[in-house]
């Protein structure tokens, strides 16, 4: 097992990417804490994430859901508190959490810039630094988006511009943090979670066509990749992006 005796604090992982990592990483021996939020975006929240906890007993791991909104410094500083009282350390920190609102431009407002970016870029800063002081040695790992790299949505250009903040931000970290915590993001492409259910059907038919593999990703594709960073595998990477996309242009 790639992770065995180690603890992985995972945010947003209540359902999609987040809960797909959360599984995979109990698998490879990991002990799990789930971060959630409930919110207009997941309101069954607190039960999809005691749900994932039940997953990760059945797979004979243990994990705590605890919730927290980590665009919050006050809630992220009880979440790091409480995992470690828990578990006594974090070896693992996946941000994951992420919201988006596709809205075209001359009805977006401050409200959701301020939302997204708080959730998205703030909270991956405020989780990084708070988990780091508790990390002698560890690894990062930041859920970015292609979108942050080339994007041309302008409906969705708030989160574009958080998740282009990531990239800025995992180098950064990377540099304050070596040598002994690696820092590094991930970009994932189209991938079938919630955050995609409702995308109109021609403009799915259109992205999927762009792609080389001819199809979405699904959130354990996007958990393997993490699952590599995380691992002994990658003792000799940081600051990088790693783009999970199936091929697109």
């Amino acid at each position: 097992m790639k992770l065995k005796n180690k603890v992985a604090l995972i945010t947003g992982s209540s359902r999609g990417i987040g809960k797909a990592t959360a599984l995979l990483f109990a698998r490879e021996g990991a002990k799990v804490v789930v971060d959630y939020h409930i919110s207009h975006f997941e309101p069954d929240a607190d039960k999809n994430a005691n749900e994932v906890v039940k997953e990760i007993n059945k797979i004979g791991s243990d994990a705590i859901a605890i919730p927290c909104d980590v665009s919050k410094e006050e809630q992220v500083k009880k979440l790091v508190k409480e995992a470690i009282e828990t578990y006594n350390k974090i070896d693992i920190l996946v941000n994951n959490a992420g919201i988006v609102y596709d809205t075209p431009f001359s009805k977006k407002t401050v409200e959701q810039w301020n939302e997204t970016l708080h959730v998205n870029l703030i909270g991956t800063f405020l989780c990084s630094k708070h988990v780091a002081e508790h990390m002698k040695k560890g690894k990062i790992i930041n859920i970015s988006s292609t979108n942050g790299i080339n994007s041309f949505n302008p409906e969705s250009m708030d989160y574009d511009a958080s998740k282009a903040g990531i990239i800025i931000l995992t180098r950064n970290l990377a540099k304050e943090l070596a040598p002994n915590i690696l820092v590094n993001s991930i970009a994932p492409g189209w991938v079938n979670t919630e955050m995609n259910k409702d995308l109109p059907e021609e403009f799915v038919r259109g992205e999927t066509d762009k792609i080389y593999l001819k199809r979405f990703a699904e959130p354990e594709e996007i958990a393997k990749a993490a699952l590599f960073l995380a691992s002994d595998d990658a003792d000799y990477i940081t600051g990088i992006t790693l783009i999970v996309d199936g091929g697109y242009g």
